[in-house]
Parts: C-alpha cells; structure tokens; sequence
C-alpha cells in the first residue's frame, strides 16, 4: 500500500464534526461526480473513501445510496466502487454548495471563510484528486491535480489564505497546485489530523535532515581539508624559494621558527600548527599570529622579485 494511500484512508477513517463532513463531501462531489438532473453518480478506486462517502451521505441526507462494485482488469485486477444517488439530487447539490438555486455554482463564486469549511474542502480535494509521494522513496511533494485551471486558481487561494506557499504548474491538459516543502507538506498532514501518517513523514524527514548535515559537514570538512593542504604548500614552495636564493637567514627569530615548524608539519592547519608551535618551541601563538608571519615572508620574496 502506497504512502498517499495510507494517509487517505487514515484521514476517511477520523472522526470530523459536521462542518467539516459537509465541506468535504462537497468537493468531493463538485470534483468527483458525473452530475445530471435525477442521478449522481462517483467512481472510487479506493473502498475506504467509497465508504466513508457512502455513510456520510446516508447519515447527513438520509436517503438511499446505491453502491456498486466492479472488477477491473486492466494491467491488474482491482476493484472499482460506484455510488449513485436518485433521492433528493437538487437537495443534496445545493446543500453542498456545487448548485446554487438549483443551478451549477462556480467555484469562482464559492464563499468559503470558516476554517473548519475550508480544511474540509481542502481535504475532500485531497481525498478526490490528491496525492503525495512516499518521503523514504522520493523527494518531498504533494499535489491536486484539476481538469480546469479555475479551479486550480481557487484552491491555491484558499491554501495562501492558510499560509502556504502553494505553486501551480501545467502538466499536459491538467493543472497542478503543489507543495515542495516538506515543512510545509508535514503541516498539511497535520491538519488532515493523520497522527499515524504525520510520525511516518516527520521520522523520515528528521532522518534525511540529519543524513544531509552530515553530507554538508563532510563536504565542509574535506573542503577544509583540502584548502589547508593547498595553504601549506604553497608556503613550503615559498620557504624553498628563500632557502635557494640564500634569504632565509634574513627571516626574524620567529618568523624562522614558524617556517621550520611548517616544514616539519606540512599538512597541519594554522590553528594545528599554532598549537604545537606553543607546546614544542614555548611561543604562544596563535591563528592569526601563524598567518602572520607567512605573510612576512610572502612580503620578503616579493620584495626581492621586484628587485
């Protein structure tokens, strides 16, 4: 069972007050019904969303609601859930806001400002055309996918009016409204109030976090690493370069010193090198002492080149 699976049926399967239930049978019906004068009619491939869609009816309008089950065998056997309502069709539509005065609403004109309304209709989106990737498999990303770009536009308002940082993106004939964010993502999955779900993502995501500071620290390290190596030889160069021209002698006592220690220790870093200086030779020095003198002695060689 996938990831996006697992969240749905844990979201069908908590308790909601009635608000919230209205409004997410509502867009579940607005994006998941064929829709004519005396029948609706949705398709599910999920049994625990057909259910949930199934009681929520029965119990909220108490009427009868048909149920159908098919075997599908394209590529795999699965099995495909029909709801079909014929009581109280024009009822059902305009209490869930998709008809107003017994005629198709636009989404342009619904009014949602109650924040339980809108998590419900965020859900019920989620739940009809929703999907998320598995954070242990991929990368982090959730998305809604609309046949219309009206209703992608509605959405991602509503999700900024939740401070999200919501896009949206083409993808052939659909429109996308996503979430890349996996801060952003985890606050999703927390409002659907899918605790299970939401310890799943936040160990992964702890997991990768940590997984990346160390990828950056190493790379941090090696970077390092190689910057003191390059530093340090090139100043051995400059250090020969004064012993070959006969100018070493020209150093002071201390500057003398720290070039012999370097010779010594050619892969120590400044703060190395200061460290052992101060403990072998009884020169406290530090960092930027080393530094320094090797800037002393970079001045001596230029010097004498500019001769």
């Amino acid at each position: 069972m996938s990831f996006a699976t697992r969240l749905k049926e844990e979201i069908v399967n908590n308790s909601v007050s009635r608000i919230v239930l209205e409004s997410e049978l509502s867009a579940i019906v607005r994006y998941n019904a064929v829709i004519s004068k005396d029948k609706i009619v949705m398709t599910f491939e999920n049994g625990a969303i057909a259910r949930r869609v199934y009681k929520s009816l029965k119990d909220i309008f108490e009427i009868p609601v048909q149920i159908i089950i098919r075997n599908q065998k394209k590529l795999r056997s699965k099995q495909i859930y029909i709801l079909e309502i014929h009581d109280k069709v024009l009822e059902v539509l305009n209490l869930l806001k998709v008809y107003k005065h017994n005629r198709l609403q636009s989404v342009n004109n619904l009014y949602l400002e109650d924040p339980e309304e809108i998590m419900g209709f965020v859900r019920g989106i989620f739940l009809a055309h929703g999907s998320i990737s598995d954070p242990a498999t991929s990368g982090y990303h959730l998305e809604f996918v609309f046949n219309a770009k009206t209703d992608a536009d509605f959405l991602n308002k509503l999700l900024k009016k939740m401070k999200f940082h919501s896009k949206i993106s083409k993808r052939q004939n659909k429109y996308m409204v996503y979430l890349k964010a996996s801060e952003e993502i985890s606050d999703m999955i927390r409002l659907f109030e899918a605790s299970n779900s939401l310890f799943y993502f936040e160990d992964i995501r702890i997991y990768r976090d940590h997984k990346n500071m160390l990828n950056r620290l190493n790379n941090c390290d090696i970077a390092n690493q190689e910057k003191t190596v390059k530093a340090g030889n090139e100043q051995l160069a400059n250090i020969e370069f004064l012993e070959q021209h006969n100018l070493f002698n020209l150093l002071d006592e201390k500057t003398m010193l720290v070039a012999l220690a370097r010779k010594k220790y050619p892969e120590c870093s400044y703060q190395e090198l200061a460290d052992i200086i101060s403990s072998e030779y009884n020169y406290q020095i530090g960092k930027s002492g080393i530094n320094h003198h090797f800037i002393k002695i970079k001045k001596l060689i230029l010097n004498y080149k500019s001769k």
